[in-house]
């Protein structure tokens, strides 16, 4: 399934920004950042719910927001983009 994981991380604390290092890293490692706080996931069910639960250990109910919306798919079709593309198309090849 298709994510897109969106958060606002209070960060007046120090706490709060080792929260949000957390997260972004809990993120990074499901799928590609596209914003600084938005990141595209690519994952099947268990990954979906492993994502959840690895949240859920790290963000405070109270002063944290973490958005998860499933969609259809990432294509061009479906995603408009303005300005700096910071995507990777994973279905066509890779030169580094």
């Amino acid at each position: 399934m298709n994510l897109v994981v969106a958060y606002d991380i209070s960060t007046d604390s120090k706490a709060g920004e080792k929260r949000l290092r957390k997260v972004a890293q809990i993120c990074q490692s499901f799928g590609q950042r596209v914003q600084k706080s938005v990141f595209e996931c690519v994952v099947d069910e268990a990954g979906y719910l492993e994502l959840i639960r690895r949240l859920q250990d790290v963000v405070h109910p109270r002063e944290d927001s973490v958005r998860i919306y499933r969609v259809h798919d990432f294509s061009r079709k479906t995603v408009a983009s303005l300005g700096r593309e910071a995507r990777i198309d994973f279905d066509r090849p890779l030169i580094v």
